[in-house]
């Protein structure tokens, strides 16, 4: 399996696909009833908010919700530190990886906690419905109005300074919802590993971050996943370096290398659709942020030129255009498909911003 290397000194990027914010008043703020991603209104300033419903990155789409954030200046991102969904279902734990990819992004992370929680009737052992402390929540935000340095400074300095009490917090609330609710939950002894293996240096945190992640990074790298569809099985491990000291281990969907040049591939498939869902297109779409802004690429220790790639593909789909394509052809493929006017108008907005930003986007049939 071939090993990529990369840098990344800083983010270059002009998002066009983000989704118009609703406005929301911060004197009638509940972080439970407001949407997924949002503008927030405290009458001097607007802040753009997302929330994640799982520390995990990988379910719900949260770089979906980060994305429609990106074009504001000042961005929230609100993350649940742990979520146990009791003991006959999943129990994630914040990664290293994904507080320094939102300080790369210069998104504000409030590392929060669910407080509250109902049985879920289909499970003995399960709950579901979390709820975040609100009143935190709400803390963060107003220090984050008076807070003058980078999101990276204020990130690292919650780290440092507060996410031992924050587990605490965590760990108190889900004691509490588990007598409430009369599930049983993971041990507890679990999180006080966590707050144990993290320590209070970051360097800690994120050295077990960064087991876990390869560990991920190598489970992955065997699997295809069903949202992909590739023209080879040529996965490959990327590692990404950045200023702020992180890494960042992903698994590229396809690696094409052609002399000294290497694609970097993510493939997004759909089965049903004509393209696939908006949530994987814009979770493509984060990945072609990091991947076109990598410098200093080496692929198995040997400096080469990198080209991102955001392939989609779909079984509906006859034929295949790029962003590259003239106009002609996209006209005729268009036709050809039978594609409405929204999807026509997304294909234009998509290829827009590949153009805008250097990387290529790859529509067609599965081959």
């Amino acid at each position: 399996m071939n090993i990529i290397t990369g840098k990344i000194t800083g983010i270059k990027y002009k998002v066009l696909l983000s989704e118009d914010l609703q406005t929301v008043d911060i004197d009638r703020f509940n972080i439970n009833e407001t949407p997924s991603y949002y503008l927030l209104n405290d009458k001097k300033h607007s802040y753009a908010i997302s929330k994640w419903v799982s520390p995990k990155r990988t379910r719900s789409y949260p770089y979906e919700r980060v994305y429609n954030t990106l074009n504001v200046s000042k961005k929230i991102t609100v993350i649940p530190v742990i979520k146990d969904e009791g003991f006959d279902g999943d129990r994630d734990f914040l990664q290293w990886d994904t507080v320094s990819l939102m300080s790369l992004l210069d998104v504000f992370v409030i590392f929060a906690y669910y407080d509250k929680a109902v049985k879920n009737q289909e499970y003995e052992n399960k709950i579901t419905d979390f709820k975040f402390n609100n009143e935190y929540v709400v803390s963060k935000i107003k220090e984050i109005e008076q807070y003058h340095s980078s999101a990276l400074h204020w990130n690292m300095n919650e780290l440092t300074n507060n996410f031992h009490s924050i587990i605490d917090r965590a760990k108190s609330a889900y004691e509490k919802i588990a007598n409430e609710t009369n599930v049983i939950l993971h041990s507890q002894s679990g999180i006080d590993n966590f707050k144990e293996k993290i320590g209070k240096d970051t360097k800690t945190f994120m050295l077990f971050s960064r087991e876990k992640a390869e560990q991920a990074q190598a489970r992955e790298s065997v699997t295809t996943q069903p949202k992909e569809s590739l023209s080879t099985f040529s996965k490959a491990k990327i590692t990404i370096t950045n200023y702020l000291g992180g890494q960042y281990f992903f698994t590229v969907d396809e690696v094409l290398i052609d002399e000294n040049t290497v694609y970097l591939i993510e493939g997004k498939h759909s089965k049903q659709g004509v393209l696939p869902s908006m949530g994987d297109i814009k979770d493509g779409l984060l990945k072609m942020i990091l991947y076109s802004n990598l410098r200093d690429v080496e692929v198995n220790g040997k400096q080469m030129k990198s080209q991102s790639v955001l392939s989609l593909t779909s079984t509906k789909l006859a034929g295949g255009i790029t962003s590259e394509t003239c106009t002609a052809d996209r006209e005729k493929f268009i036709t050809e498909n039978k594609l409405k006017t929204d999807l026509q108008t997304l294909i234009l907005k998509l290829f827009r911003e590949a153009n805008e930003n250097n990387f290529t986007v790859k529509i067609g049939c599965t081959k």
